[in-house]
């Protein structure tokens, strides 16, 4: 095996290595560690370098043990409203406001005159934000769907609009409209099941939960 081959395997090791140690979310952490620790590993034992090569076997273990606790773990979900006039709230959206931004224009919500408001508990942790406003008489606009970056990994989009599909129906609401130009945030959507469609020339995402 050439030495340029070998040398560019470290270098590749190690790039994603440093990758990994970027991502904000625990599991892409996780899950990109383990990949950048099994190609290092391997290096270390290509090269002839027997401690590189078990550390990094031993980091992937480590890195595999807790992903299978963080897939294994019951977590637990829930919904609170948000309050009128909340301190909370308005402190929330100052301080993610950068992110927000990624996900919409607004940052100015009135949650005294929003039909559906909650903040997601992970776990009793506020995790994320969920506004909507009515559009039609059985349809929500998602005004914004947001989660805090160490918890973007679809639960908490699978718990709204999969889990808590009867908090919605209960209020008389059976769809979802969204409008959304991020690459990511249309990921996240067509990851919900939203569709796409065009309404009054307009590209949207809508979502039924009939």
């Amino acid at each position: 095996m050439s030495n340029n081959f070998l040398e560019a395997l470290g270098y590749i090791a190690s790039f994603i290595v440093l990758i990994s140690l970027l991502m904000s979310s625990i599991i892409k952490l996780r899950w990109i560690n383990l990949l950048g620790s099994a190609i290092f590993s391997l290096y270390g034992f290509l090269i002839g370098a027997f401690p590189v090569g078990f550390m990094n076997l031993c980091i992937c273990i480590i890195n595999v043990y807790y992903l299978i606790k963080i897939y294994g773990t019951k977590e637990y979900f829930k919904i609170m409203p948000i309050e009128s006039d909340s301190n909370y709230f308005k402190n929330f959206l100052d301080f993610y406001q950068e992110d927000i931004k990624n996900y919409s224009s607004n940052l100015k919500y009135d949650s005294n005159n929003t039909p559906v408001g909650f903040y997601i508990l992970r776990n009793l942790v506020p995790a994320g934000i969920f506004i909507a406003s009515e559009k039609e008489s059985d349809t929500l606009k998602i005004d914004l769907d947001f989660v805090i970056p160490e918890y973007r990994d679809f639960k908490i989009g699978t718990f709204i609009y999969e889990n808590s599909k009867e908090y919605f129906l209960d209020k008389g609401y059976n769809k979802f409209i969204c409008y959304s130009s991020n690459a990511s945030h249309i990921k996240y959507l067509k990851k919900m099941k939203f569709t796409e469609a065009i309404e009054n020339g307009v590209t949207c995402f809508v979502k039924s939960i009939k």
